[in-house]
């Protein structure tokens, strides 16, 4: 960590904790070296570190969690403002967003898809399954959104993956419209990666979707309903 002059201004030591968060060193999640720590480390006042925090919680990228600490919960502003953005549209517009994106990640992942990216699939339909076979409906979801993001993944493009993570918390919600169903589908779609087959896995990923927003948006139902 380069150490900050004791004159620089508070953007100065905010632009540092910022870069130390963008270049990787502090991920979303991880809590920051303590306010005294940090003070020695970057020579600066504790007015000066803590008027710097508060622009960055402002910003979005740190939540303070009274008596745990200060935490990475974004890695820019970005994210941040798409989030909220997203957070405050319809159910209906998400999923027509995740329409397009989950066309686009199918058509890559069938072409791209390396047998690491096939065991990362399998492994989240087989919990996706495992949820609805146990009537777990967070297992249930947890295993629909990773196998999706494993697909995501699968077509190897860092913008559309980071897009993906980013509306996840949204796509969370929307998933509960359409609860254990889908199996058989989602089956196949599996299947037509593997053998890449791009016809068959844009269709299925389209009925999908459309099976989702066939669904009333009222409440979750409480669990699964089976397979």
């Amino acid at each position: 960590m380069l150490k900050i002059n004791r004159v620089s201004t508070v953007d100065a030591v905010t632009e540092e904790i910022r870069g130390h968060i963008q270049g990787g060193e502090w991920a979303v999640g991880d809590r920051l070296p303590s306010e005294a720590e940090l003070t020695k480390t970057l020579g600066v006042s504790r007015a000066s570190l803590r008027e710097a925090t508060r622009a960055l919680v402002h910003a979005g990228l740190l939540a303070i969690k009274q008596g745990d600490g200060t935490y990475v919960v974004a890695l820019d502003e970005s994210t941040v403002a798409l989030n909220r953005k997203v957070t405050n549209s319809k159910t209906v517009e998400v999923i027509e967003v995740r329409s397009g994106l989950d066309a686009l990640a199918v058509s890559l992942a069938v072409s791209r898809r390396t047998e690491d990216d096939l065991v990362a699939i399998r492994k989240a339909l087989d919990d996706r399954n495992a949820g609805a076979d146990n009537a777990d409906l967070d297992a249930f979801i947890e295993g629909d959104l990773l196998f999706h993001k494993a697909i995501a993944s699968a077509a190897h493009n860092e913008l559309l993956a980071d897009l993906y993570q980013s509306l996840s918390l949204e796509f969370r919600k929307s998933i509960y419209h359409a609860v254990g169903e889908g199996t058989e589908d989602h089956e196949a779609l599996y299947r037509a990666i593997d053998e890449r087959d791009t016809a068959t896995a844009t269709k299925l990923s389209s009925a999908i979707i459309a099976r989702m927003e066939a669904q009333p948006f009222g409440n979750p139902s409480s669990a699964p309903q089976g397979r």
